[in-house]
């Protein structure tokens, strides 16, 4: 994962609403949400929600599919476990202060 994706994806969960969104599509797990169950959970107005989702799904943390007319929603399981790699990667690499 380069730095510009990485700063993609945190970037979108730069948001109250947008975290809330997310974790209630990762609450929901691999089946997914339609967006009036997403917006019955957070209580968010749907024209703002539609816009959370769409942030969302550019930065690739949610996948959307479409089921006729209606959209289901899912976190991207594999994405947050790349971001969370990629945060992570260097852990602990560089010496600490010296006592």
């Amino acid at each position: 994962m380069d730095n510009v994706t990485a700063a993609q994806g945190f970037s979108a969960l730069g948001s109250e609403s947008r975290i809330e969104v997310f974790q209630t599509l990762v609450k929901a797990g691999k089946n997914g949400l339609l967006v009036g169950d997403i917006q019955q959970r957070t209580g968010i107005p749907a024209s703002t929600l539609a816009h959370h989702l769409k942030f969302l799904s550019t930065a690739q943390l949610i996948l959307q599919e479409k089921k006729g007319r209606a959209i289901v929603n899912r976190a991207n399981f594999d994405h947050l476990e790349n971001l969370a790699a990629f945060i992570l990667e260097e852990c602990c690499s560089e010496p600490g202060p010296q006592s």
